[in-house]
Order: C-alpha cells, then sequence, then structure tokens
C-alpha cells in the first residue's frame, strides 16, 4: 500500500494562500503603512504605530471567536469571508487621507488576517507534526519577509505600482480560497466552548511563567515595525534597494537556520538553552544596530539576527504546541496566538511613542533591553516546563 504523503493537496493550496497572505501582510505593515502614512500624508511615528496596532488588536481579538468558528464551521467559509474583508482593508487605504480613516483601514486588514494561520495550523496532523509545522513556518517566514522586501525597492521607483500589486496579490488570494475543499475539519471534535477553556486552564496553568516571556518579546518585537523603513533611510543613509538586502539577509540566515538550530536544540542545550541564546544574541544585534554603523556592518548584524531568531522559533513553537490540546486545535491555537498577540497590540504603540519623544535610536536601544531581559528571565526557570 502507498504510503500518503506527508503534504496533501489541502495543505499546498493552503500553504500557497498563507504566503500570498504573508507577502501582502508584511509589505503592508513593514513598508506601506510606514511610508505611506509618514512620507505621503505626512503621519507622525505615534500615529502610524496606533495604525499598525489597530491591525494586531482587531487580529489577535478575533482569534479565539475564530478558534471557536473554525471547531463548528467550514474551514472553506471562513478563509473566504476573510480575505475578502482583507481585501477591502487593502483597497481602503488609498482613500485613508485621514489619521482615523488610516487607522480604521489598518483595523479592517486586521480582520481579514486573523483566520488563515490557525486554518493551517488545525490541518497539521499528529505523524507529520514535525515537518509540517517547519514547512508552514518556512513559507510564513518567506512570505512575511520577501513582501517588504520586493516592496522597498519599488517604492523607490512607484507607489501606485507597488500599490497595485498589493491589490492584485490579495484579489488572487480570494480567488484560490474558492479552491478549498468544502465541509468541516474531521478532526476536530464539537465539544462546548466552556469544556474546551476548561480543557485549557490546567495547560496555561502550567504555562504561566511562560507569560510575562510570551508578551514582552512580541512587544519588542513590534516595536520596532513602525520606525524600521525611516531609521533605515535617514539614521543608517540606506536607499530602499539597500534596507531591503538587510531584511534578505536577515530572512535568509532565519530560513536557513531553522533546521539546523532545530536539530541542534534538540541535541544538546535543550530548550532553555537555545531561547536564552536566542534572546540574548538578538538584543545585542539590535544594540548594535542602534549605533548606526555602515551598511556592510549592519548586513553581519542582519545575518547574525536571523540566527538568534532562528535559534528561538522552532524550540519555542514546539514548545508552545505541547499545551493545545488534542481534537481541539481550533480553539487551543486561537487561544495561544491571543496571548502572543498582547504585545503585538502595545508594541507598535509604544514605539511610535518612544520615537516622537526620544528618537527612532531610543526604540532600539529599548528594544534590545528587553530582549536582554527576556534572556535572563528564561535563564532563571528550572522546573517551569522550559527545560
Amino acid at each position: 500500500m502507498r504510503q500518503k504523503h506527508w503534504m496533501g493537496a489541502d495543505m499546498r493550496l493552503l500553504s500557497f494562500i498563507l504566503f500570498i497572505v504573508e507577502f501582502v501582510r508584511g509589505a503592508v505593515l513593514a513598508s506601506l503603512l510606514p511610508i505611506y502614512g509618514a512620507k505621503t500624508l505626512g503621519l507622525s511615528p505615534d500615529v502610524i504605530g496606533v495604525a499598525i496596532s489597530a491591525h494586531y488588536i482587531t487580529d489577535t481579538l478575533l482569534k479565539i471567536a475564530i478558534g471557536y468558528l473554525l471547531d463548528r464551521f467550514s474551514p472553506r467559509l471562513i478563509v473566504q469571508s476573510s480575505l475578502i474583508i482583507a481585501l477591502a482593508g487593502v483597497y481602503a487605504l488609498q482613500f485613508a487621507d485621514l489619521p482615523w480613516m488610516f487607522i480604521g483601514a489598518a483595523a479592517i486588514y486586521g480582520i481579514g488576517m486573523s483566520p488563515i494561520w490557525i486554518v493551517c495550523l488545525t490541518k497539521v496532523s499528529e505523524e507529520h507534526r514535525a515537518t509540517q509545522m517547519g514547512y508552514l513556518y518556512t513559507i510564513w517566514l518567506f512570505g512575511l519577509g520577501s513582501g517588504p522586501i520586493l516592496c522597498n525597492i519599488l517604492l523607490d521607483y512607484s507607489s501606485d505600482l507597488t500599490y497595485l500589486l498589493l491589490i492584485l496579490l490579495s484579489v488572487l488570494a480570494v480567488v484560490l480560497s474558492f479552491f478549498m475543499r468544502k465541509g468541516q475539519m474531521a478532526s476536530i471534535q464539537r465539544i462546548p466552548f466552556r469544556e474546551q477553556l476548561s480543557a485549557l486552564k490546567d495547560r496555561i496553568g502550567a504555562m504561566r511563567k511562560l507569560l510575562p516571556g510570551m508578551i514582552l518579546q512580541t512587544t519588542g518585537a513590534s516595536m520596532l515595525i513602525p520606525i524600521l523603513p525611516t531609521f533605515a533611510s535617514e539614521e543608517l543613509g540606506m536607499s530602499g534597494a539597500q534596507y531591503s538586502i538587510l531584511l534578505t539577509a536577515g530572512g535568509v540566515f532565519a530560513v536557513g537556520g531553522m533546521i539546523p538550530m532545530g536539530k541542534l536544540s534538540d541535541r544538546f542545550g535543550g530548550s532553555r538553552l537555545f531561547l536564552v541564546l536566542g534572546f540574548v544574541s538578538f538584543a545585542a544585534g539590535l544594540y548594535l544596530l542602534a549605533w548606526g554603523l555602515s551598511f556592510w556592518y549592519c548586513l553581519v548584524i542582519a545575518a547574525a539576527l536571523g540566527l538568534s531568531y532562528a535559534a528561538i522559533l522552532p524550540t519555542w513553537n514546539a514548545m508552545l504546541a505541547t499545551y493545545v490540546p488534542p481534537k481541539q486545535e481550533g480553539i487551543g491555537w486561537g487561544l495561544l496566538s491571543t496571548f502572543e498577540g498582547i504585545g503585538v497590540m502595545i508594541g507598535p504603540v509604544i514605539g511610535g511613542v518612544i520615537a516622537l519623544w526620544g528618537g527612532e535610536t531610543s526604540v532600539f536601544w529599548t528594544s534590545a533591553i528587553l530582549f536582554g531581559l527576556i534572556g535572563l528571565y528564561y535563564s532563571t526557570l528550572k522546573q517551569s516546563g522550559v527545560h
């Protein structure tokens, strides 16, 4: 009997949609909103930060609800509806010439982004969990990173062409969602919402010592989103192409180092050691970037940051996966994503305010301090589920 392939047709289609969605999201959040908001609309860093936070607030707050709905309704229906809403959010950006409209369009876009990642996670099989999770995170990273890389280059030539590309890709994602299979997820048990929360309660309690790190690490990273493009151009004197090269270097080393770092973590240090080393190295890299070094030094630092991220991500998410109850993946990943999303909701606002009052360099220093503290915090955990 022929062995079933580790990735079925439904997973292949979903992963392609995920790539398109994350490509557009990366371009919108890391390039379009900061550059268009600052240079075209003349918005201050705090307003841009609020807009990015609004995106993540609606994305995060809907994750538990989406998980609940996915346990009961067709993933195809949920994904189709959400991608249409995401398309509306991107389309509305061209009319967002006032701060509240700019923030509102970003919030609508966040609503549309919420379901696709959870749908992908619920399709992961127990038999091929490690392989499929690694594949999905590679697709996610590649899409999220390549979006701003390409769009930063295009923005040097034409903002209209860049915007048109993002609209067309959003339309393509909607069209592809109609090729998803109909029906509910057969592997998901229809358990009342209260019972599912009860099943998660003990696991959340067991990981309570991890929660500060979950929130702080997403806060520290998302603080940088509103100011990265302008920091690269104004503080480092880089063109859009040079900034894209930096992002490429970080992304290539992050993706390329994911599997080797995961294997090294399993073989030698265990999760706690790799989390500590990853976070401390990441803090050091951010601290060095804040000094405004030349392009080639920044390129080396970006590669080191990518490797640090590669050391953190596989261990972190494999550890989180152990807290998701079997057959309740929708609500489980929704709840965990909500905890992680708290930091993303507040980070851009904090970063924007710090940049407004203390300059963009101070945002890097603050973020570096946070990641250093996270590394030190995890180094003190002995019997918390982090070995």
